[in-house]
């Protein structure tokens, strides 16, 4: 293939349309991506391991980024998983896919918060699960309605074997669960075999204090596995994460066919990960995205107050979403069109949940765009909502 042809196909995942403030996408923003720390980081892993960071890696993921994570997730959650609690991923949704293919059979009930990260439904689906949401209030999941739905699934012969929640600054939401629930849902877990599937991938980006404990934290071997993931903090692109649970479970992840032919998941990834953390680049970067973060975030949430004040919503403590409540009667679904045209766009609050709801809702994503830039959206979306306001009603004569 010529270079030219090679260069005329697609390299990343999104792309938006010219002119249009897209804050449908969770992606980071480019300015944020370490570029020249992870350049130093790749060579310095190359100088320091040699050949070894070229080849087949050890199951569970290399000794030096395990250690790391060990040391990191006891400063940053107050309790250290041992090495034989940690297994190294692809990234969230990788560990998300390979919980699913050890844990669930086809024909199973798997739970889900309401609302939650939707591309997740994705990767459970194809597992052959029905997917069925969890009850929730305005305070979020009901931990004692819970466990009066799992009781009832497998009296009716269903089997449930996990619930996927987002507990840390949620996508959608932004929120995380209050510490009183958290408590109470491990209890549940722990009652009745059913395994909580933390993903706790935004834990690092906390603006305004220190992210709760994780439900991991506080559970008994085998009632919680953690998801992590570095592609929030550092890059998407890096396919890196983690997962914390039993011994039990790591040992059956990394006994797998595919590990026992290929090694470790993304072992010359890991390795420069590791170089980037203990030289200390991680440390000063995330203190870097935290803080770009957090004005985005501010920016946004202004500029929310000042052009869309009939709209309703909770300033996240974290994360990189904002999560509007509509006035009555408009449907997210139907003023998309409206912000489109207006080159601004959004994802609307059905996405988020696997029943038919959420259209009074949509998400913001503060993540990609600068601060003028979201000012610019939200000053588009508040005309594409005046327009459909002043639309006229179906077969209403214009």
């Amino acid at each position: 293939m010529s270079a030219t042809a090679s260069n005329a196909l697609p390299i990343v995942q999104f792309r938006s349309r010219p002119g249009t403030v897209d804050l449908a996408w969770g992606h980071p923003d480019p300015a944020t991506l370490p570029i020249r720390e992870w350049a130093q980081a790749c060579v310095g892993a190359l100088r320091r391991y040699g050949g070894s960071a070229l080849a087949y890696g050890h199951p569970n993921g290399p000794g030096p980024l395990v250690e790391w994570l060990v040391d990191r997730l006891g400063r940053t959650d107050g309790r250290a998983p041992d090495p034989p609690r940690i297994f190294v991923t692809a990234g969230a949704s990788h560990a998300l896919d390979l919980v699913a293919g050890l844990l669930c059979r086809s024909g199973d009930t798997v739970l889900v918060d309401a609302p939650t990260y939707h591309l997740a439904f994705r990767v459970l689906a194809d597992h052959g699960v029905t997917l069925a949401p969890t009850p929730a209030d305005r305070d979020g999941i009901d931990p004692a309605a819970t466990r009066d739905l799992v009781a009832r699934l497998r009296r009716e012969g269903r089997r449930v074997p996990l619930l996927y929640l987002v507990p840390t600054f949620g996508n959608p939401t932004g929120r995380s669960l209050a510490e009183p629930r958290r408590a109470e849902l491990v209890a549940v877990a722990e009652q009745t075999g059913l395994v909580l599937v933390e993903d706790d991938t935004y834990r690092e980006l906390a603006y305004d204090g220190p992210a709760p404990p994780s439900l991991y934290s506080a559970a008994e071997d085998g009632a919680v596995i953690r998801l992590g993931s570095f592609a929030k903090t550092v890059a998407p692109g890096l396919r890196l994460g983690w997962l914390t649970a039993a011994p039990a479970l790591v040992a059956a992840l990394a006994g797998r066919g595919y590990i026992d032919s290929g090694g470790g998941v993304n072992h010359t990834n890991a390795l420069s990960m590791a170089e980037f953390a203990t030289a200390g680049a991680y440390d000063r970067h995330l203190d870097r995205v935290r803080a770009r973060y957090r004005g985005q975030r501010d920016a946004l949430v202004s500029a929310v107050h000042r052009h869309l004040p009939e709209v309703t919503f909770t300033t996240p403590a974290g994360g990189w979403f904002l999560w509007l409540r509509l006035p009555a009667p408009i449907g997210a679904t139907a003023l998309l069109p409206y912000a489109d045209t207006n080159g601004v766009s959004y994802l609307p609050g059905t996405h988020f949940f696997v029943t038919d709801t959420g259209d009074t809702h949509l998400r913001l994503s503060f993540s990609l765009f600068a601060p003028d830039q979201l000012e610019e959206g939200t000053r588009r979306l508040a005309r594409a909502m005046t327009q459909l306001g002043s639309a006229p009603e179906p077969g209403r004569p214009q």
